[in-house]
């Protein structure tokens, strides 16, 4: 106890780098497994096809047509204004490239928490920066965001963008940039962000929607002109050629409708019920993101959007369940130590993602002397671990608190709790 006294009265300096230690410690598991000791043929394949764009514009070679080296042969399947992003990517060694983009990724994620757990966070005084590592280093081991590792992928940037431009206090550093800018631009690197203008839309935030969907066609403009061939090629035949994803049925697709495309109904009764089950599970998401806004919970209203950009979709790898670092937060509350069973919903979530359920799946299924049902069901164990995390998002967020309301109107978000009351990080 003396020697937490004596770090808890380090000089901040000592205390934040001892927090970065602690962070990059906790990475270094995944970092081991997937940069050091991963085959040489899969080893940062998405950040490679990210690279291979930028490579493309650089030598004037079709953006959409190239491939990576074999044997994975992935083609760029992102809006051209990703590729305008990866442009200085090209510029160094691909070994470079996938290990600066790791780091990107540790730093985003820690950034994530940094946002989403500030409510936490701020209580912890002296220890803020350890309770941050803390907090870190159990969601770089959910296997959504190791898997987000393992690829080189940018589902960190892209919640850390929609998290930061909806959550209320807004961060410091955006104070001067309009909101839904940065959903705007996440829409023009990938295109699953655009749930959250439905969001927007159907909470009549018709500046925020407006302005998303302004930045995402400026963008897609500008990027139009920059690259006209391939801004031809993406939006006229690219974008509608769901092969170029990979196999939509592979256990990689966690969305309701890669489940479908796995147990079935085929043809036209699978597409049936597949629609049918994206409206009710979007009514239940959007629903339940709306009494968030209205709550003024931001937290809870990004991770409630989100389950969605993954759940509707209709392909949703398992690395885009970065999500899940928000939901863990918002599941969490302000001050979970009032009610205990948000820590143990949060550890429930935890622990969940910590598992690799759909690749027991696929060893399960291996076995054919083996009862199948239960390889099916570990294999879609992230599509019902989604909506898990909805059903306990939908629980946490229906438990009253000082601060939130039942009313008509969302409340101020300037108006935070006297214990909230701390500086827009």
């Amino acid at each position: 106890m003396t020697s937490l006294r004596r770090i808890a009265a380090w000089p901040a300096r000592a205390r934040w780098t001892l927090a970065v230690v602690l962070v990059l410690l906790a990475a270094s598991i995944p970092v081991l497994r997937y940069l050091v000791y991963w085959p040489v043929d899969q080893w940062q394949v998405d950040v490679e096809v990210y690279r291979e764009a930028g490579v493309s514009i650089l030598t004037g070679r079709p953006v959409y047509s190239a491939m990576t080296e074999s044997p994975q042969l992935l083609p760029f399947t992102y809006p051209p204004f990703a590729a305008v992003l990866a442009i200085p990517l090209a510029f160094l060694p691909f070994g470079a490239v996938g290990w600066l983009w790791t780091l990107a990724q540790v730093a985003a994620t820690t950034a994530i928490v940094w946002y989403a757990g500030w409510r936490l966070l701020h209580r912890t005084g002296p220890w803020m920066p350890i309770a941050l590592a803390l907090f870190t280093a159990p969601m770089i081991w959910l296997h959504p965001v190791s898997d987000g590792i393992r690829f080189g992928q940018v589902n960190a940037f892209m919640v850390l963008a929609c998290l930061m431009d909806l959550r209320r206090p807004r961060p410091g550093v955006l104070r001067r940039v309009p909101p839904g800018v940065l959903v705007g631009l996440a829409m023009s690197i990938k295109l699953t962000p655009g749930v959250f203008v439905v969001h927007y839309l159907v909470n009549r935030r018709w500046r925020e929607a407006i302005t998303a969907v302004v930045t995402a066609v400026v963008v897609t403009i500008g990027s139009w002109v920059l690259l006209p061939e391939a801004s031809f090629a993406f939006w006229g035949g690219a974008l509608q050629d769901p092969t170029r994803l990979g196999p939509n049925a592979g256990t990689s697709n966690q969305s309701i409708r890669g489940f479908l495309l796995r147990v079935g109904p085929d043809g036209l009764a699978g597409n049936v019920l597949w629609l049918v089950l994206v409206a009710i599970v979007g009514t239940v998401g959007f629903r339940l993101a709306r009494r968030a806004y209205r709550a003024g919970d931001s937290i809870s209203e990004v991770a409630a959007v989100g389950l969605m950009a993954v759940l509707l979709s209709p392909v949703a790898w398992i690395h885009h369940l970065h999500w899940m670092v928000v939901v863990v937060f918002a599941v969490l509350g302000a001050d979970p130590l009032r009610d205990r069973r948000r820590i143990w919903a949060a550890a429930a979530i935890t622990g969940f993602f910590l598992c690799r359920m759909p690749w027991w799946g696929i060893s399960w299924l291996n076995h054919p002397e083996w009862p199948r049902w239960i390889g099916r069901v570990l294999q879609n164990a992230d599509t019902f671990g989604s909506l898990m995390a909805l059903g306990l998002l939908w629980w946490a967020l229906h438990l009253r608190e000082p601060g939130t309301t039942d009313g008509d109107e969302p409340v101020e978000h300037g108006a935070l709790r006297t214990d909230q009351r701390v500086t827009a990080l």
